[in-house]
């Protein structure tokens, strides 16, 4: 039989491996659970670094079949600043915080990625207004990344409140 901590291990795993592979099928442009499966994990994986692996793993399976690109390294990166994230909403998880933390990560993920796209490509040149022009460029995407991750972190945390509810009512019971 498993023990309480086996149980929430697996389940967050299925969770975030689960949603990962939502990016495999058609779906809006940007409105993807990329930063919530950091943020999620961060909050509630008891080893830190299962937190760090399982969502870079979940992304790196749908990489596989999505393809890669050289701006790959900057979306990871972003990920692991939102486990980093998720860290800080350990102690209180509240719909305030998950609300804040995942709109810090959509910032985030904005900065970072297209920071990357502007150091590696060569779409814009490589100086201080070009950055700038990138980061204005970028601005309608950003929409649609808030509503991904407001939307995918709704998701994961009200799921894993009822998981997590059921399951300590179904150990009461027996």
């Amino acid at each position: 039989m498993m023990n309480r901590i086996q149980v929430k291990t697996l389940s967050l795993i299925a969770m975030i491996v689960a949603i990962g592979l939502y990016r495999l099928f058609p779906h809006p442009f940007n409105v993807t659970p990329v930063m919530a499966m950091g943020l999620f994990a961060g909050t509630y994986f008891d080893k830190r670094w299962m937190a760090f692996v399982i969502p870079l793993v979940s992304m790196f399976i749908a990489d596989i079949f999505l393809g890669f690109h050289n701006t790959l390294l900057f979306v990871y990166g972003a990920i692991v600043l939102a486990v980093s994230i998720g860290f800080l909403l350990r102690r209180s998880v509240s719909p305030l915080k998950v609300i804040a933390a995942s709109v810090a990560g959509s910032v985030i993920f904005f900065t970072v990625s297209n920071f990357g796209v502007w150091l590696v490509n060569d779409y814009y040149p490589p100086t201080w207004e070009g950055l700038m022009t990138c980061y204005t460029m970028a601005i309608p995407f950003f929409q649609r990344t808030l509503l991904g991750d407001l939307l995918f972190n709704g998701v994961l945390f009200v799921s894993y409140w009822y998981f997590a509810k059921s399951y300590r009512a179904l150990k009461v019971a027996s």
